[in-house]
């Protein structure tokens, strides 16, 4: 089983990932954990390309091309072989962040995305869950950690709600993959509606 999470910068869908490997590996599932972009070698090399620097470093078309790049990579090494093998795959972010970063909210290049995912990378996740939260203190949370990757962090507020706009819109488009859940509660209250939204996923899935 492929699961992502999605959700605007400092939404907290990293933390929510660790809780929920967690939570499957004590239940005895093998669980790879992995992010993008990233998650391969080469695709990690791209990632510091894109989530360093100046806001302004490439434009919304470079953008894409290089996470469909580090995308392509990340399914071919790791993704499709860890699945082949029997594992759940929990990815933070995959092709949905490229469709709302990029597709939505820096140009009308939602089409440009899609007929590239479909070249190249043609795959979806089984699962996805948008972890939501206020835009506003999502930015303040993200630009605390002071990580260095800070680069979507600055282009702004305006940015950050149009991105959870984004997010929200998914929801609506793909409502069979798809589930939004409130992550502006604590982490444990969020974490248990993750675990059971995962394992009804499980349980439903054929064996």
């Amino acid at each position: 089983m492929f699961v992502t999470f999605e959700g605007i910068d400092g939404s907290g869908k990293s933390t929510q990932l660790r809780l929920l490997a967690d939570h499957l590996q004590a239940k005895g599932h093998e669980v790879i954990v992995t992010r993008e972009p990233g998650g391969s070698k080469g695709a990690e090399d791209i990632r510091r390309l894109l989530v360093e620097g100046d806001p302004g470093r490439w434009s919304a078309e470079t953008e894409i091309l290089l996470f469909t790049a580090a995308r392509r990579d990340h399914v071919e090494r790791l993704i499709q072989p860890g699945l082949a093998a029997g594992a759940i795959v929990v990815s933070d972010r995959f092709a949905d962040s490229t469709r709302v970063y990029q597709g939505a909210t820096r140009g009308d290049l939602r089409a440009t995305v899609d007929a590239l995912h479909a070249r190249m990378i043609a795959m979806e996740p089984d699962l996805t869950l948008v972890i939501d939260m206020d835009p506003d203190a999502a930015l303040a949370r993200g630009l605390a950690r002071q990580s260095g990757e800070d680069r979507f962090e600055d282009f702004g507020a305006a940015f950050q709600r149009k991105l959870r706009d984004g997010f929200l819109a998914l929801t609506e488009e793909y409502p069979d993959r798809v589930r939004l859940v409130d992550g502006s509660r604590d982490r444990e209250a969020v974490a248990a509606d993750v675990a059971a939204i995962v394992d009804a996923a499980l349980a439903a899935r054929p064996s």
